[in-house]
Formats: C-alpha cells, structure tokens, sequence
C-alpha cells in the first residue's frame, strides 16, 4: 500500500483562479495547477525563498518541493506557449491558520476571519 500524500501548508489561497490568453485556441483542455504548486511558485518565484526554505515553511522535503515546482513551472510554461486556459484549485493542502495579524510561517496576511485552527482544504 503507498504512503498516503502529506498535505502540503499552504499560506493564502490565491486570489484569481483563471487565467486565459487572448488567443487561445478554441478546444484546448484547461490546464490545471494545483494550489500547493501555486505556492511554490509564488515562494520561490516572488518571495525568492530557496528550496529549502519553501520545502521548511511548506513542512514537506526538499526533494519534494523540487517536484511539485518541476511540475508547476512545466504547467505554466505551456500555458505561456500554447495559450489557452489555466486553472489554479485542487491538491492536497492545508491552510495556514488565518487572522488579521498574519501568517507567522511568511509573514503575509492569510485570510481574515480564520481562527488558530488549521483549516484543511482538498478543494478551491
């Protein structure tokens, strides 16, 4: 039997959950991005955390993170190439208690009217 997928933390959610290109050809199956890929590209992309640092504040391996971030950046590659429809939602998350003081883990705000509790999400 495998070992059961650990839920990866996740800040916030993120804000837009669609993308479209302006030419994107008609037919086209959305591409999908999970949310944990979401944060490891907004991690290491935006903040500019390392894969340490992301796989540390994310609790799963390095070895980890650099497979969700391989899988994210080839997502959104072909969606910057091929255009179409990008969707973000979905994976195996747990959100980072939320309140008006912000996350302790990245210092950002997480969503307001949350309590200490972690909220576990499976879907957007």
């Amino acid at each position: 039997m495998p070992r059961p997928c650990k839920r990866r933390r996740v800040c916030a959610l993120p804000e837009r959950q669609c993308f479209r290109s302006a030419e994107g050809g008609p037919g086209q199956s959305p591409i999908q991005l999970t949310v944990d890929e979401f944060e490891t590209i907004r991690l290491m992309d935006l903040e500019g955390l390392s894969q340490a640092e992301c796989a540390r504040q994310m609790e799963v391996s390095r070895a980890t993170v650099q497979a969700i971030y391989g899988a994210a950046r080839a997502k959104v590659a072909q969606f910057l190439v091929r255009g179409g429809e990008l969707t973000i939602g979905g994976g195996a998350f747990s959100l980072c208690p939320g309140g008006k003081q912000g996350c302790p883990r990245c210092h950002r705000h997480c969503h307001e009217g949350g309590n200490s509790h972690e909220k576990d999400r499976g879907d957007l």
